[in-house]
């Protein structure tokens, strides 16, 4: 087994002790930042991280009424002309938490007197050291150059802090499901690799979701661009509407990730547009008509709630980038020319 393959398997024990041993310090970080409750969040954020930011400005808008804004660290670093960040909370997402110009963020956020918190792997990390609060992701060394059990333990923890802002035991007790609706996409898409036919040799695709997963689509393309040397492009599905269809021609291979909710029937009807223009598709959902139009069905498990389908509908697609990766013969442990930390100013 590749260290990628056991780190993908290994997020539905990550989650398990996010909640059981997490939960207190996300409970007390909510209280301090409800004690002087923002009017707006910064999120400073690159690579995964930035994807998991993305997952947040619809989570803390959607459940917690709070904007939500992506740091343009540039402002900091390169052009030293921060602007003001006052009222807000500034948060940092990076797994390392070694990237200079993330660390600026906060730092300058600290500066302004701003709340500041990081969530990140590395507890001792610079990041850690810049921040006032920080939440750790208790997901152990991740040695596997494209991250999967830290992006979802990023998404988790976020999730966690929303529930615990929002005082919120009902969807609390719906996160506590998460880990088990994990397992059952785990075993519902093994062995992808004789499945993959049109996509076995693309070389530019379209990564397709909407609403929550948004930033599903940018994760997913991530994974295929960094282990599989795709030009995989992540778009709306009504984005994808203003230009990018014409694209389509018989055979240009597409990855919707559509789970139910209220983004679905968006996303089925770009399905029928897609179908009816002869794309290959690869369909990750929980709705068995629409992994009836699939050439590459990637199923979900039922009633995972769309503001947690994020967390589950990311797993088919890490397994899709593993499985191409493998079959091109690729090593997908050590992506061509990355390395795991990256550090940008």
């Amino acid at each position: 087994m590749s260290i990628l393959a056991g780190e993908i398997a290994e997020q539905p024990a990550v989650l398990e002790r996010l909640l059981d041993e997490g939960y207190p310090l996300v409970a007390e970080v909510a209280g301090r930042i409800q004690a002087a409750p923002p009017r707006y969040v910064v999120i400073a954020a690159r690579g995964s991280s930035d994807n998991a930011a993305r997952y947040a400005q619809y989570l803390f808008g959607a459940y917690n009424r709070l904007p939500v804004a992506l740091a343009t660290p540039s402002l900091f670093t390169l052009y030293r002309r921060p602007p003001s960040l006052a009222g807000s909370l500034v948060l940092a997402i990076s797994q390392s938490g070694r990237s200079p110009d993330i660390v600026a963020v906060i730092a300058e956020g600290r500066r302004q007197g701003a709340l500041t918190l990081a969530v990140t792997n590395d507890p001792a990390s610079p990041l850690a050291q810049a921040a006032e609060l920080v939440l750790p992701l208790l997901a152990g060394e991740e040695r596997a150059v494209a991250a999967t059990k830290t992006y979802t333990a990023q998404l988790f923890v976020l999730a966690l802090l929303s529930v615990a802002l929002a005082g919120d035991r009902t969807r609390l007790s719906q996160l506590a499901e998460v880990p088990a609706a994990l397992r059952r996409t785990l075993e519902r898409n093994r062995d992808l690799a004789p499945q993959l036919g049109p996509f076995r040799d693309a070389r530019l695709l379209a990564v397709i979701g909407r609403g929550f997963n948004y930033a599903t689509a940018f994760e997913v393309a991530l994974k295929l661009q960094e282990t599989c040397l795709v030009l995989a492009q992540p778009y709306s599905s009504a984005d994808f509407r203003h230009g990018p269809i014409a694209l389509v021609e018989p055979g240009f291979p597409v990855v919707l990730i559509a789970p139910s909710g209220a983004a679905f029937p968006d996303l089925a009807a770009l399905t029928e547009d897609l179908a009816a223009r002869k794309a290959a598709l690869a369909i990750v959902s929980d709705a068995p008509t629409l992994l009836a139009r699939a050439d590459l069905p990637l199923p979900l498990p039922p009633a995972v709630p769309e503001w947690l389908s994020p967390l589950v509908a990311v797993v088919p697609g890490q397994l899709l980038a593993l499985a191409l990766a493998w079959v091109r013969g690729l090593d997908p442990d050590r992506p061509r020319g990355l390395t795991k930390v990256t550090r940008t100013v």
